[in-house]
């Protein structure tokens, strides 16, 4: 069962809120929660991917597997192409 909070609005935002409420014919509530759920979506994806970057850093520092930038670019021109190729192996 969802949990009622409260969210203290000045009335500037309030009145604000309630012109784009009133202009998309939603509740003020259902913009909030729509708001709200993209915003901790959106932090989420960028935590997870600032958790990704940590993790390959360590990883590196630890096998000194890697590819050099001319190597990614070399693949990537592959992509969509008749010759598109595989990843290259990682190397030291």
């Amino acid at each position: 069962m969802p949990a009622a909070t409260s969210i203290r609005l000045d009335d500037e935002l309030k009145d604000r809120l309630k012109t784009l409420a009133d202009d998309r014919h939603r509740s003020a509530h259902a913009l909030m929660l729509e708001a709200i759920t993209e915003y901790i979506d959106r932090e989420e994806k960028r935590s997870q991917y600032l958790r990704d970057g940590q993790a390959a850093w360590q990883h590196y520092q630890e096998t000194g597997l890697h590819l050099s930038a001319e190597e990614v670019e070399a693949w990537i021109d592959t992509w969509g192409t008749e010759n598109e190729q595989d990843a290259p192996p990682c190397h030291r």
